[in-house]
């Protein structure tokens, strides 16, 4: 699942949003950053991640997050 766009690198190219085939992801006009519009859609394809120049996206591997396997 898409975790977060870091908004210090982003440079509001907008190929990530371009790039998401879920539209997860939108361009935010008034500050000209890629913002997570519907995390909820996203389908961890990292093709955001992976496109994004600046290396401003992170997704994470699981849409939930893992119990402990071992209890401390």
């Amino acid at each position: 699942m898409i975790k977060r766009i870091d908004e210090d690198k982003c440079t509001g190219c907008c190929i990530c949003v371009a790039a998401c085939p879920l539209d997860t992801l939108r361009l935010d006009e008034k500050r000209s950053r890629a913002v997570i519009r519907y995390p909820e859609d996203c389908m961890t394809c990292y093709t955001c991640e992976l496109r994004c120049p600046a290396g401003a996206v992170e997704v994470h591997p699981f849409k939930e997050e893992l119990p402990r396997a071992i209890k401390y």
